[in-house]
């Protein structure tokens, strides 16, 4: 279909699925029209099987004139993996169903004959105007739809934890204000960082009193650079508030820790948001750290960090994981990529993070444990975390809590 055939209704509709193409920006700027008109197509397609949420849509795979797709309702994820009557065992195991909703989901046609049999159901075929070409850049498209009209697993993303202390304590209008503030600083912190070609596709949603925040990258290098990203906001944080005399600005208290996590889209209207949302046990444990952090802290969960995650192990590391004090060492290595940043017209010109502990003499530090009890009752280890921004000629922006001012009572040798 050539652009003089194109009613206008479908340039609407082309218009609405600029968000993808704004997301593979620079990538997608070749592509032809009629192809963007067939993608068009298997959204349209896509957002009825998804039935207002009613459906997940696992997998897909591509076939003759169009595509093979795997549609189940929203609560069957976790009845595939529940008990059956009289004892028989769950259709699929959990491990089955998390490798399914984990990373890319175009299988082949043998791969979705044999889902779809495992798991009970129809593949739905999708006829489009015209054969896929195939283009990586299309195979991108396709899976982003494909992963806003289901669920996501991920084993290990870096998500930070950002808290507005004595939020519930606040006006209304207060509590606007600094919301407000503390987007800006992460909007600012996302630019800076940009600037010095750090990548952070970072993402957001709201913990009701903070934000959530997360780089929708996987890897090491994604999860490290995230942590460099909450240095910057919390600079960013402290500059603006040593220039504010009103409540404008909020203080913070920020934990950061690796773990698993489902991301899904919410239903806004009749249609998903193309903003993702998470929840697993990343959150759940960053949710029991800052319950226990004090004003102006910066908490570090005890996690492993997917090595592997994201791209091929190199043959010379032995191992997969690295342990939170090991990441943090591998997070002071690559500081030299902000090496000429600016913070409030002040470029900086060292930045060291560490965690803390106490003094050993011989100018020797251990890492101190520290150990949290929930409301719940249940323990959980974290460590205390500093950041020393030094700039030339402005005075130094220390954040964080030395560990000789954290109560004894939360401490744990």
């Amino acid at each position: 279909m050539e652009l003089d055939e194109l009613s206008q209704s479908s340039i609407r509709r082309i218009a609405d699925f600029s968000p993808y193409l704004d997301q593979l920006a620079g990538l997608a700027q070749d592509m032809p029209l009629r192809q963007r008109s067939n993608l068009v197509q298997l959204e349209s397609a896509l957002h009825q099987h998804w039935s207002l949420g009613q459906n997940n849509i696992l997998s897909w795979a591509p076939l003759d004139e169009g595509v093979l797709i795997l549609v189940i309702p929203h609560y069957a994820i976790s009845e595939y993996t529940a008990a059956r009557p009289e004892d028989l065992p769950p259709r699929v195991s959990p491990r089955f169903i998390t490798e399914l909703i984990s990373g890319d989901r175009q299988l082949n046609f043998t791969q979705m004959q044999k889902v779809a049999r495992l798991l009970d159901v129809q593949p739905v075929y999708i006829s489009l105007r015209e054969r896929l070409s195939g283009h990586p850049v299309e195979t991108q498209i396709i899976e982003k739809m494909i992963r806003r009209y289901g669920i996501n697993y991920v084993g290990s993303r870096a998500v930070c934890l950002f808290d507005i202390v004595g939020f519930s304590l606040l006006t209304p209008f207060e509590q606007m204000t600094q919301l407000n503030s503390l987007s800006y600083s992460l909007n600012s912190a996302h630019a800076k960082m940009m600037e010095q070609e750090v990548g952070v596709n970072f993402a957001r949603s709201s913990s009701g009193d903070g934000f959530y925040v997360w780089n929708r990258d996987e890897g090491l290098e994604a999860n490290v650079n995230l942590y460099h990203f909450l240095h910057i906001v919390l600079a960013d944080n402290a500059i603006a508030r040593s220039k504010s005399a009103s409540k404008a600005v909020p203080r913070l208290r920020a934990c950061f820790h690796v773990g698993s996590c489902y991301e899904f889209h919410q239903a806004e209207g009749l249609n998903p948001t193309m903003h993702d949302f998470i929840v697993g046990d990343v959150t759940i444990e960053l949710a029991r750290m800052i319950e226990a952090a004090l004003p102006g802290q910066i908490l570090v969960g005890d996690f492993l960090a997917d090595l592997a995650s994201g791209r091929e192990l190199d043959p010379a590391e032995t191992q997969a994981h690295l342990d939170a004090v090991t990441f943090l060492q591998r997070a002071q290595g690559n500081l030299s990529k902000l090496s000429g940043l600016e913070l409030s017209g002040e470029r900086v010109s060292a930045i060291k993070c560490y965690l803390t502990g106490e003094n050993m003499g011989g100018g020797q530090f251990n890492i101190r444990r520290l150990h949290i009890k929930d409301k719940h009752g249940l323990s959980r280890v974290a460590y205390n975390a500093k950041v020393n921004i030094y700039r030339e000629t402005a005075q130094p922006i220390l954040l964080g809590i030395e560990d000789r001012k954290l109560p004894e009572a939360r401490q744990l040798a």
